[in-house]
């Protein structure tokens, strides 16, 4: 079978670009790990580390002993859109849409009640909550985004809503929750480099002062 000049030269040309992309999709996604890394480990200062590579040039999960303030551990997943991959490139805006870090802080003080803050029309698939049909319901507004709350005191709730709205940007604040069986506060965010260090450092300070408030624990 003769392939033609024109199908070969678009087969270079392609080939070319995939390679172009791999090298520069590459640098950027390491570069962002390592600007991540630093910026939220320098932050935290925890007294013992543990990173996980989650393979190829995606991200990284992270392990943070504490014992700090009302700090225990501090665990976070940061995953980054394949930007090495010119074919999957594409889908990865559609499916994943951007860049996540998963934030899962275990404080020292034993949260009592339930609350959710969840972006509307964020998931594809509702994400499971065990208790939620024990939960009110309301839709609140944050910086001109719908956000569905669900919660067992609506002082939470507020309080979460607050710290939101305290971040850089409070659009990239997808799910922020405090749940009592796995004493979990947890938020999902897309991240920014330029941003990062202060948001993380309101993170911290919500814990070691607001879920260290009575409001919260009784």
């Amino acid at each position: 079978m003769e392939v033609s000049s024109t199908l070969l030269f678009a087969l270079m040309v392609v080939a070319a670009l995939t390679s172009i992309q791999f090298y520069k999709g590459r640098k950027l996604n390491l570069q962002l790990m390592q600007h991540y890394l630093r910026a939220i480990e320098g932050i935290i200062k925890p007294k013992d580390k543990d990173y996980v590579w989650l393979g190829g040039y995606i991200g990284f999960r992270a392990n943070y002993k504490v014992n700090r303030d009302n700090i225990r551990k501090f665990e976070y997943t940061l995953t980054l859109l394949p930007r090495h991959s010119l074919l999957y490139f594409p889908i990865a805006l559609l499916t994943s849409r951007h860049d996540k870090l998963y934030f899962v802080i275990r404080p020292e003080t034993q949260i009592k009640r339930e609350a959710h803050l969840i972006q509307k029309g964020y998931y594809r698939l509702k994400p499971n909550i065990e208790n939620e049909d024990f939960l009110q319901k309301e839709e609140v507004e944050i910086a001109g985004r719908k956000y569905e709350a669900l919660y067992e005191k609506k002082r939470d709730v507020i309080k979460l809503k607050e710290l939101v709205e305290s971040l850089s940007n409070p659009h990239n604040v997808k799910h922020v929750s405090l749940t009592p069986k796995t004493n979990v506060f947890y938020i999902l965010m897309k991240p920014e480099p330029d941003t990062i260090g202060g948001d993380v450092e309101k993170l911290l300070r919500f814990v070691n002062e607001k879920l260290r408030e009575s409001s919260f624990s009784s």
